[in-house]
């Protein structure tokens, strides 16, 4: 790791084009949910195992309330049914 500060995105020095810097991985926040990261990667968990996701785009679980942890699998979400007077119809 590096211990200088990282240049901000777009701060125009081109679009990663500089010889012997690896591409940077887009990691963004969903908002009340998970980490989203372009894929593939690895996760060092805290036992030291190692665990991979090939998928383009991988939801990282934020809450620790996962089964699939530290992949995400919407346990954040409410589970609550919709009343039946709104309308709505919703799976659990």
């Amino acid at each position: 790791m590096s211990t200088s500060p990282e240049e901000p995105v777009g701060s125009g020095s081109g679009s990663g084009s500089d010889p012997g810097r690896e591409e940077a991985r887009r990691v963004w926040q969903e908002p009340g949910g998970p980490m989203l990261i372009e894929g593939p990667v690895e996760f060092v968990t805290e036992d030291g195992s190692v665990v991979r996701s090939d998928r383009p785009v991988v939801a990282v679980c934020t809450c620790r309330r996962s089964l699939l942890y530290p992949f995400c699998d919407t346990s954040h979400r409410s589970r609550q049914r919709p009343d039946a007077s709104s309308g709505e119809s919703r799976e659990p």
